[in-house]
């Protein structure tokens, strides 16, 4: 149960403005960004398998550009779906767009890195939209995969998609040998996913940063990719 002392109501409500402040910021970032997503697929000195970045919902690949530099930095391949937008197709469609652009690229051992929406399209293409196995595993940062019971307060149909009964969530959560490719790292207090973001037979990595989009910043996450895609 969460700390309904003023303290921990206070030390919450600290954790959500810095949370969305850093939202802002990013999306900022985003609009005025002028990186070429053909740059990020073509470092200097390629090391590791390629990487595929999906953002979550209302987020466009812009978003995780701080992670598609880090991982650019240390020779990295990183692709980019433009064609996402910001992510408000539901997931079916989602995981479509990722497997056309797999076959597409011809990319093979891909790595993806998800950030909430996005884990549930990774899953879904690693199920349905992979039939040539270009997917290797995939690292999900804060992905509701058993869906989010705020999600019911809302009417807007991308938000909608994440009620636990939605027809995708419970057929995701059905699936369960896949997800021992999957590592679900997940922040120790998470607004906008009250239930969490632990998966069976996933790895879980719980990180000390709070919040929903701040945890992207967590350095114990940053090294973790690092470790996992580069030291590979």
């Amino acid at each position: 149960m969460p700390d309904a002392s003023p303290g921990g109501v206070l030390r919450r409500t600290w954790w959500r403005v810095r949370d969305y402040a850093a939202v802002l910021a990013w999306q900022a970032a985003g609009i005025v960004s002028r990186v070429d997503p053909q740059d990020l697929r073509t470092p200097e000195r390629p090391v590791g398998p390629p990487v595929v970045l999906l953002p979550g919902v209302y987020e466009s690949w812009h978003f995780l550009l701080p992670l598609a530099r880090l991982l650019h930095r240390h020779g990295v391949r990183v692709h980019v779906l433009p064609e996402l937008g910001i992510n408000r197709r539901p997931v079916p469609a989602g995981a479509a767009l990722l497997g056309r652009y797999l076959a597409e690229h011809d990319l093979h051992d891909a790595v993806l890195v998800a950030h909430s929406k996005g884990g549930l399209i990774g899953k879904l293409a690693m199920l349905r939209e992979d039939p040539d196995e270009r997917i290797s595993s995939m690292i999900a940062v804060n992905t509701p995969f058993a869906g989010s019971a705020y999600a019911r307060w809302f009417v807007v149909p991308a938000v909608r998609a994440f009620i636990p009964s939605d027809p995708t969530i419970v057929a995701l959560g059905a699936e369960l040998e896949v997800n021992r490719r999957i590592t679900s790292v997940h922040s120790r207090w998470d607004p906008h996913i009250p239930g969490g973001s632990a998966l069976d037979g996933a790895q879980d990595v719980v990180l000390d940063t709070p919040g929903h989009f701040l945890p992207l910043t967590d350095p114990r996450l940053h090294t973790l990719l690092v470790e996992r895609i580069v030291g590979r």
